[in-house]
């Protein structure tokens, strides 16, 4: 039986509830308010030249064979409202530096062609579903020079920005050091989560789940 994961359409992923996501279901659920997602910099390097492939798998671009370096991570989440309510058909999108600390940007990879990942997507978008779920597979953040491993997040819907934010990994010595990360001060923990292994991948795959908290509620 072969090694490789088979990426899972996105028909399958709605269907299925992808990693057992089913916690947030319920409408209404909260009698509190969440802790909305604060707001954190768009950064340097949003891509100024979106590829080809902009879909939720940033390991393989297009109908690639050999895929991207890195440690391959099944990123999941919820977008929501302050109310836990689900926002549905909410476009997402991530983009990160690939392993070897260079982004899908030409300030960034015009300088760094020689160690650029061609095989690493770089960016990638998810409109979410009834249940207001998303996935991406992509790898684990790593640190460059000035910071700390995170993942870039916005959120969009009907052509409204509604938030761009940066996801970390809990517990990098590099978070404390980083202006950016220290900057959240008791916010923190909304922006920061664990990436975990995921037992019996023989790929040694990780899973990270990141909620995202709006602070308004979208029409649409």
């Amino acid at each position: 039986m072969s090694d490789r994961i088979v990426f899972p359409s996105r028909r399958l992923f709605l269907a299925s509830g992808a990693f057992g996501l089913s916690m947030w279901t319920v409408r209404g659920a909260f009698a509190e308010e969440l802790v909305r997602t604060p707001a954190q910099t768009e950064g340097p390097f949003y891509p100024n030249k979106l590829p080809l492939d902009t879909d939720n798998d940033l390991l393989v671009i297009n109908d690639g064979i050999t895929p991207a370096v890195g440690e391959i991570t099944h990123l999941t989440g919820k977008v929501l409202d302050l109310k836990g309510n689900p926002v549905k058909n909410a476009a997402v999108e991530i983009w990160q530096c690939d392993a070897k600390g260079v982004y899908l940007h030409t300030a960034d990879s015009d300088r760094k062609k020689a160690q650029q990942d061609k095989n690493f997507q770089g960016f990638g978008r998810f409109v979410t579903s009834s249940t207001g779920e998303y996935y991406f597979r992509t790898i684990k953040p790593v640190p460059y020079p000035g910071r700390t491993p995170h993942i870039h997040f916005k959120v969009k819907k009907a052509g409204k920005e509604l938030l761009t934010t940066q996801c970390y990994v809990k517990g990098h010595p590099g978070n404390e050091r980083d202006g950016i990360y220290r900057g959240l001060r008791g916010s923190s923990a909304a922006v920061t989560t664990d990436f975990t292994p995921i037992k019996d991948s023989k790929l040694g795959e990780l899973a990270a789940t990141f909620d995202i908290v709006l602070g308004q509620t979208p029409e649409g």
